[in-house]
């Protein structure tokens, strides 16, 4: 009488038993409470905005427990895989400065003792524990052509019941060992079949961290652990992965939630603990008043790539991300505008059950406080590296450093530093006029306010040059100046002065300096004019008063 362990071997006769792996990737040694979580994403696509949200989450609650995060690529959809779809995500991860502690560093490389770290090289591993599983009677090959598969759906989409294999539809379910070996050596293929024990009408509970209690039937659907071409499904996968990787929370998409009854079971028949599970509602979009999940068809902003192509850096898009993640994180950040993000303690359990609204509007708020803070020379580096790919003539502006330090200097380091750049794409708009090539070169149109008189302009510009302008002087002592300049051409040299009697003056201070703005820059709304005239020089201010009186 033969027995399941001939039939086992028979199917894996060269893989090592269970036991080898359960000895190579012992239980981790972590401090107490320490977490460990990975992202498994699978190389099909390209980066969506999703992905390095759930990265970035996973990433966060490990580091808050000294616990270990590490990237596993789950590539054993063959069909479905992009070139360079491995790469993609390394890099993605990298340009976020989302540092992996295991797992692939390269399309090639990993790092960490639990590996191999893609799923396609640990195939041996998949074939050891799915022959354990025949051994113990809780899988057996199934020869089901395509044709009998449809043809069975085919009688349960017509009966009006639930359709899949299970109960009396798992045809080969109940194959007697002995004819399941005379098929094999015959040469009829097959693929291997979790036995389930589970009833649709029995109930199980299950606290998700995220979503709370839910309950769901029990699986009773005898799905297939290891395919045709003798690699695993995700299903299966995953559970001997997270097993032997020691992954104590399972941070995911809520597409995933369905499938939690399947993989508990997976787990118990297994005899494996189960880890946590998260489930992470999408990122949603507001469209004419419907919420709906942000679509890589349809939004440009749900690819990672885009952020990169805008020119938003990675920071404020990281610090957007949490804003999303825990609603408490704007009110942290406002009591501690100087701590870094990493200060900030993330908890699962206080995110959204539903999905929280993306928005562009303040995502690039959020941008516009994040570069604030950053020093000339931080921005000078990013903005050229990002110029140098998307935006040659903006490299070429930017190739006198010296100059270009200065420029992106202005108001900053002040209390109240400059927020009018919220992505790198905004710079050349913002800066292109302090440079005289550009400037001078351009056709400009411009946009006098109050004082708009050809002559009068003339006037305060030649008299401002000549009698006025010194490249010395203090802020304050400039702007004493030009008040003075005011009052020699009969306007009001404070505005104070001009409200209370305004049919003694044409106009005031103020708008003799828009004037001088208007000259210098061809725009009425710039930074500090005192600074930007520090920045431009005595010969650049006069070059320019030519061409605007001229």
């Amino acid at each position: 009488m033969v027995d399941c362990k001939e039939l086992a071997d028979l199917i894996f006769p060269e893989v090592k038993d269970i036991s080898y792996y359960e000895k190579k990737y012992p239980i981790r040694k972590l401090p107490e409470g320490a977490i460990v979580t990975r992202y498994a994403p699978s190389p099909t696509g390209l980066m969506h905005i999703g992905g390095l949200y759930q990265s970035l989450i996973s990433k966060k609650i490990s580091q808050q427990t000294k616990g270990i995060f590490f990237l596993r690529i789950e590539d054993t959809d063959k069909k479905r895989e992009i070139e360079n779809g491995i790469n993609e995500i390394i890099q993605s991860l990298k340009e976020y400065e989302i540092e992996v502690d295991e797992g692939m560093i390269s399309e090639t490389e990993s790092i960490g003792n639990y590996g191999p770290y893609k799923q396609s090289l640990r195939k041996e591993i998949y074939q050891a524990y799915a022959k354990h599983l025949i051994q113990q009677r809780k899988a057996y090959p199934c020869f089901c052509t395509p044709e009998e598969l449809d043809e069975i759906r085919a009688k349960q989409e017509s009966a009006g019941i639930r359709p899949g294999y299970y109960g009396v539809w798992a045809k080969d379910r109940n194959l007697s060992i002995q004819e399941a070996i005379d098929r094999i050596k015959k040469g009829d293929p097959y693929i291997i079949r979790f036995k389930s024990p589970g009833r649709e009408d029995k109930k199980i509970k299950h606290k998700d961290i995220i979503k709370g209690n839910v309950e769901f039937p029990e699986n009773d659907q005898d799905i297939v652990i290891i395919k045709a071409d003798g690699l695993p499904t995700y299903h299966f996968a995953h559970i001997v992965d997270d097993h032997l990787m020691g992954t104590t929370h399972v941070i995911r998409g809520d597409e995933w939630l369905s499938s939690v009854p399947l993989h508990l079971q997976l787990f118990y028949e297994m005899g494996f603990k189960a880890p946590k599970y998260a489930h992470i509602a999408p990122i949603m979009k507001n469209d004419n008043g419907n919420k709906r999940k942000l679509s890589k068809r349809k939004d440009p902003e749900a690819a990672v790539s885009y952020y990169e192509k805008e020119g938003i850096p990675a920071d404020a898009v990281k610090e957007y991300l949490l804003n999303i993640a825990n609603s408490n994180f704007e009110n942290w950040r406002r009591a501690n505008p100087d701590k870094e993000k990493e200060d900030f303690e993330l908890e699962l359990h206080k995110m959204s059950v539903s999905g929280a609204l993306f928005d562009m509007i303040k995502l690039l708020d959020v941008s516009k406080i994040v570069i604030s803070k950053m020093t000339a020379k931080e921005i000078y580096e990013k903005v050229y590296k990002w110029a140098e790919k998307f935006d040659k003539e903006l490299q070429q502006i930017l190739q006198d450093k010296e100059y270009s330090l200065k420029v992106l200097g202005i108001e900053r380091g002040n209390k109240k530093p400059r927020k009018d750049i919220s992505k790198w794409s905004d710079v050349k708009e913002n800066i292109i006029y302090m440079y005289d090539n550009q400037f001078m070169n351009s056709n400009i149109v411009y946009p006098y306010q109050v004082i708009n008189d050809k002559n009068v302009i003339e006037k305060i510009l030649k008299l401002y040059i000549e009698n006025y302008y010194d490249e010395n002087d203090d802020k304050q002592e400039w702007f004493n100046k030009i008040k003075e300049l005011s009052g020699k051409l009969g306007f009001a040299k404070e505005v104070k002065e001009f409200k209370a009697n305004p049919e003694k003056y044409k106009a005031h201070v103020g708008d003799v300096s828009t004037v001088i703005r208007v000259a210098l820059t061809g725009r009425t709304n710039t930074p500090d004019m005192y600074e930007i005239m520090k920045v431009l020089g005595k010969e650049s201010i006069q070059k320019r008063f030519k061409k605007a009186i001229k």
